[in-house]
């Protein structure tokens, strides 16, 4: 089995910063692209940030200059920095990845999830 485990929510005021984590483990040959997506109360899940094994970053429009998306592969780990924090980033934060187990398989994983509450 492969498996997604974050850690680093929690309860931060508005202008706060707070730092995601999310490794990957299990049967691993390799992981492309790698991701966090957030689904605030009552909203369908968007895609927050991406990243390629690369190296090449993707944000949404809302959190750019305020959040970093990185990632360690020798750990098979993703990283979501989180500045200027904001009311409206307050979700539930699931991180991605695209891991490939053999050659000719590929598997998309998700995380559990992590809370994340900004208070104005």
């Amino acid at each position: 089995q492969v498996q997604l485990v974050e850690s680093g929510g929690g309860w931060v005021q508005a202008g706060g910063s707070l730092s995601l984590s999310c490794a990957a483990s299990g049967s691993i040959f390799s992981i492309n692209d790698m991701g966090w997506y957030r689904q605030p109360p009552g909203k369908q899940r968007e895609l927050v940030a991406a990243i390629t094994s690369g190296g090449y970053t993707n944000y949404v429009d809302s959190v750019k200059g305020r959040f970093t998306i990185s990632r360690d592969n020798a750990k098979n780990t993703v990283y979501l920095q989180m500045n200027s924090l904001k009311p409206e980033d307050t979700a539930v934060y699931y991180c991605n990845a695209g891991v490939v187990v053999t050659s000719r398989s590929y598997l998309s994983v998700w995380g559990q999830g992590t809370l994340v509450t900004v208070s104005s």
